[in-house]
């Protein structure tokens, strides 16, 4: 097995990151002059979509390469089976060694240890907790090894996953996949605000940039937004610092980096929330690749939703993508031998509703059920057989979604194509033919 053949592969996933925090999307605040660089030479999604913005579903889709309702974990706190976390088992049946850092949060454990066989195949190298946000805060607490003991930490928590995972790239043999799954930029719940490394947030507390869906809208952007910026600008750093561990093993140019993160972050802006919404704010991602077949300098335009990524990752392995997995590969369109064009993506919303969404290059078009909750203290149903039309953004006239368009009669005609393409997506993936009727005075929108 030779690196030209299967390069490895170092997958690098934060959580509730906003894809304009890169410069390589237009942020004007150098955050990420790392990233920034990978982007460049590599391959940047302009516009990368989560099929879930939440935690657990979204990792879910990511281990299994299949829409979370389909694996069941179509929202936070179900376990997923060990049968679908099929990313790792090809990986680790191809004849790579499988390691895991940070994040895992499908296991259902919560601040428990994670047991070996809800691990799938990471068995190479393991230091993760269920919900490192239960066992830690951001300067000090623990994950757990591979014998389910803690693993403790006393400095920034992004820091300690950094220094974790280049124990990682330093002892796993080649070729390696290896994902290290950050907590930040997210919030830290029990203390109700983000935490930056300490001077990281001051340069950013007078007269912050402020993204201009968040302008003029409650929510708590205002307070948070300085150490968010600076919990974004620290991970580049981490990023950075993974890089040099590549490098001190003489391997940087034999490995593919990907970062992406599982969904972004609204602020609450749209009521109580700052994901669970098909917003662009929270379904929108970053989402570079480079090292082999990915340095080419170029950018895939079009929507392309993340379930495509597993499926990617593996082709660029040189492994064979497994029938069960719900996405294509986009190396032919970063290769230029399929057409940029004609993309999209179809969203799955729990919790907070039961909703579906449709991204197309112009349109976002959703629905939710208005007889069933998705959330975890309700009964939860993770599909409906009636939906009700719900938002409907012109995108390229309103890229902050500012103007919700849904009901209107001079629309009628372009909700009736999204719908029917939106219906086509939650029957093949679903297998499910829902009603969708038409939007109804007084159904609330935001």
């Amino acid at each position: 097995m030779t690196a030209d053949e299967h390069p490895n592969v170092l997958m690098v996933l934060t959580d509730q990151q906003r894809w304009d925090t890169l410069g390589a999307y237009g942020c004007p605040l150098n955050l990420t002059p790392t990233l920034d660089g990978l982007a460049t030479r590599g391959t940047v999604l302009k516009q990368a979509i989560t099929p879930q913005p939440l935690c657990g579903p979204f990792r879910a889709m990511f281990q299994s390469g299949k829409y979370a309702s389909e694996v069941d974990v179509w929202r936070d706190t179900m376990p997923i089976s060990t049968d679908e976390l099929r990313l790792p088992r090809q990986f680790k049946e191809a004849g790579y060694d499988v390691g895991y850092v940070g994040n895992w949060h499908i296991s259902g454990t919560f601040d428990d240890p994670i047991p070996e066989n809800l691990r799938g195949a990471y068995e190479d190298f393991w230091i993760a907790a269920d919900v490192p946000e239960f066992t830690s805060y951001p300067m000090e607490g623990h994950l757990f090894g591979p014998d389910n003991e803690p693993v403790e930490f006393d400095s920034y928590r992004a820091d300690a996953f950094t220094d974790f995972a280049c124990k990682a790239i330093a002892s796993l043999s080649e070729p390696f996949f290896l994902v290290v799954a950050y907590l930040e930029p997210h919030n830290q719940n029990d203390m109700m605000t983000y935490a930056a490394p300490d001077g990281y947030a001051e340069p950013y507390k007078k007269r912050p940039y402020v993204p201009e869906d968040l302008r003029n809208r409650p929510g708590d952007w205002y307070e948070e937004l300085p150490d968010y910026y600076g919990t974004v600008k620290r991970l580049d750093e981490c990023v950075d610092d993974l890089l040099e561990a590549l490098s001190a093993r003489d391997i940087e140019d034999e490995t593919i980096v990907a970062y992406t993160a599982d969904h972004g972050c609204h602020f609450r802006t749209r009521p109580g929330e700052y994901k669970r919404t098909p917003h662009e704010s929270a379904v929108r991602v970053p989402a570079v690749l480079a090292g082999p077949e990915f340095d080419m300098g170029t950018a895939i335009e079009t929507p392309t939703s993340l379930v495509d990524l597993p499926p990617t990752l593996l082709a660029a392995a040189g492994i064979d993508i497994p029938d069960a997995m719900h996405g294509d590969s986009f190396l032919p369109i970063a290769h230029g031998d399929r057409p940029d064009t004609g993309g999209d993506a179809f969203i799955q919303i729990s919790e907070s509703q039961v909703g579906r969404a449709l991204r197309t290059d112009q349109w976002k078009y959703g629905v939710a059920a208005t007889s069933s909750t998705g959330w975890r203290g309700g009964s939860g149903t993770k599909s409906s057989d009636t939906y009700v039309e719900r938002y409907l953004y012109d995108l390229a006239r309103d890229p902050h979604e500012k103007v919700n368009l849904v009901g209107r009669p001079d629309f009628r005609s372009i909700a009736d194509d999204l719908q029917a393409r939106l219906l086509e997506y939650i029957e093949t993936v679903e297998g499910e033919s829902p009603r969708i009727r038409p939007y109804e005075n007084g159904y609330s929108v935001f």
